[in-house]
């Protein structure tokens, strides 16, 4: 770290076209400019090491916006993606290959992972379609394992229903016939045991008598030294038990007492993000790849099937910065491929509290990824460790964490086939992926609408206000929207739906508008939708009276009030913008 700290001090001073390190080439600026400092320092003097090439041309994905079901969003976005990696990438990988150098193509972000010294960087940053050299540092991905250690003495017996359960009223959705059926949960997290009893029964790949992990399991740890998993492995593994405890919080239930799940009615699928609990930006962006669209165990990513997507995935894990995990377009790309498929990406707000801002690493700094605080047990007092905001680190004051849920002594299945009670925001996260599988399979109009279904859990949270870290009342930047209650979201969510569509086209010509930025509003309720590049836009919303706004660069804002839409209704509003030129033009002329 201090050698990176040493090439960021270099490139800050004037006149320095390069480092003045030992083996380090001497590069012009725009070709430094595209080299992540850490990539610099890590291959000074001869080393190796692994970096990520970001291509410059990236797909487009805002038109999935428009389609109406997340089976739809998913296809578009899967081929998509993948069309514009296998026609960008070839001359790039036939350069790599000429020269033997290590690679592997991803396509969820159109990067390729190199392995290779500093003589490769000039040409490889020279290059046009080139935009970044990232750096893909190991990072420890699970910084609260100290208060993750399992409870000492004989396995905990279960004593009914978990209370973490129960406290965020998932068990009153059971009693309503809904347990998360026909929902899937991908846990991206150190592997799963997958034959717990308590998870066993709720593993995709298990038909009641032999198991398939094909299309259900992937392992993205290639290199792994002394491992207990050991590389690829063919079969879910867990070499760390921090994965088997969170996916048991979303979908455990052993049918013999053991009620540790939130969604015991979902299927689960599981992909090995970290190395005994270290991991790298490539091996969690392989993990978003394959749960975008699973492939076989012997398979590639050409065999992917985005029709067996997960409806949402469980992380609980951080990118540090302070370990080098810099890349903030690329991981946060491999989110947004997600969103935009339809899938709810849950993340941890991390265990760096009390203090405010420490909610400060990657992937629970994003506004696309949902963030979850963690509550003490039972009660509405915030976890200590629990992180605060608002997030400072990229400059955006975003409040975060976006809600929260019980994390404190949670019990839950832990390899081999026993429980232990731990603590930690990554015991809330699985619960809240779990109550998107139980608001989903309760609501199926909601499936894949990723924005609307946060919403209507933030707007029926418990409402928990706090005056701490530059936030007052409710929501706030301790609780988030406060504690996630999912009775009151299936309530909210039953209210009659209906449907707002339409197109966004320039006042010139009629011309469609691509990108445009749609708001339907009234009270709490927001819904955000784009525009495709046809000008379609798509959005589901509660019954109701709503401001509707739309805004593109480039055009004056639209805004028209009293917009009644009805339950079961398709109402269509065409929206026409004006070019801003033309409001200037007569100051111009005068």
């Amino acid at each position: 770290m201090r050698l990176s700290l040493v090439v960021m001090l270099l490139l800050a001073l004037p006149g320095l076209p390069a480092p003045a390190l030992a083996g380090a080439p001497v590069l012009p600026p725009t070709v430094l400019s595209k080299i992540d400092p850490l990539v610099l320092a890590q291959t000074a003097g001869g080393g190796q090491a692994e970096f990520l090439v970001v291509l410059a041309d990236q797909a487009d994905l805002s038109y999935a916006a428009s389609l109406p079901t997340k089976i739809e969003k998913g296809r578009f976005v899967y081929h998509s993606l993948l069309a514009k990696a296998q026609s960008t990438q070839g001359p790039l990988i036939a350069w790599l290959r000429a020269r033997g150098t290590q690679y592997q193509p991803y396509y969820i972000v159109n990067m390729v992972w190199v392995k290779g010294d500093a003589s490769l960087l000039p040409a490889l940053a020279a290059r046009p379609d080139v935009a970044s050299i990232q750096a893909n540092p190991l990072v420890k991905a699970l910084p609260d394992t100290p208060l993750l250690a399992p409870a000492s003495g004989p396995p905990l017996a279960p004593a009914g229903i978990e209370p973490n359960v129960t406290y965020i009223h998932a068990h009153q959705l059971w009693g309503l016939g809904f347990t998360g059926q026909g929902m899937v949960i991908g846990s991206g997290d150190t592997g799963v045991q997958w034959d717990h009893p308590a998870l066993q029964p709720h593993y995709r790949g298990w038909n009641g008598s032999s198991a398939d992990h094909s299309f259900n399991w992937h392992d993205s740890i290639h290199d792994s030294t002394g491992n207990p998993c050991g590389n690829d492995s063919a079969a879910p593994c867990d070499d760390f038990g921090h994965g088997t405890h969170t996916t048991g919080t979303a979908v455990g239930d052993d049918g013999a007492g053991n009620q540790i799940g939130v969604a015991p009615g979902a299927r689960w699928i599981g992909c090995r993000n970290m190395d005994q609990g270290n991991g790298t930006p490539a091996r969690y962006i392989e993990c978003f790849q394959f749960f975008l669209a699973p492939y076989p165990i012997t398979g590639t990513v050409a065999d992917g099937n985005p029709d067996l997507a997960p409806d949402v995935t469980t992380n609980s894990w951080t990118c540090p910065l302070s370990e080098g995990c810099t890349m903030p377009n690329v991981l946060r790309s491999a989110i947004r491929a997600q969103l935009a498929a339809g899938i709810v990406t849950v993340v941890a707000a991390g265990n760096a509290g009390p203090s405010c801002s420490s909610v400060a690493e990657p992937p629970s700094i994003y506004a696309e990824a949902y963030s979850v605080g963690a509550l003490d047990t039972g009660s509405d007092i915030i976890a200590g460790f629990s992180g605060r905001g608002p997030v400072t680190v990229d400059g955006s004051n975003r409040r975060k964490p976006d809600i929260s849920a019980p994390g404190t002594n949670v019990r839950s299945a832990y390899p081999t086939n026993t429980y232990a009670s731990l603590s930690g925001t990554s015991m809330a996260t699985p619960a809240v992926a779990g109550a998107v599988a139980l608001l989903w399979s309760a609501v199926p109009a909601l499936r894949g609408q990723v924005s609307v279904t946060e919403q209507i859990l933030n707007d029926s949270a418990v409402h928990l206000a706090s005056t701490e870290c530059i936030s007052s009342g409710w929501p706030n930047n301790t609780f988030g929207y406060g504690r996630l209650d999912v009775k009151a979201a299936y309530d909210l969510a039953s209210l009659p739906a209906g449907v707002l569509r339409g197109t966004v086209a320039s006042s010139i010509g009629g011309s469609p508008i691509s990108g445009a930025h749609v708001n339907v509003s009234r009270d709490l309720l927001n819904y955000n939708t784009t525009s495709s590049p046809a000008g379609l836009y798509h959005v589901h919303v509660l019954s109701g009276t709503y401001t509707v706004s739309a805004s593109a660069w480039g055009y004056l804002p639209f805004t028209l009030g009293e917009v009644k839409l009805a339950a079961g209704v398709t109402t269509t509003l065409p929206i026409t913008l004006t070019p801003a030129m033309l409001h200037y033009l007569p100051l111009v002329a005068r």
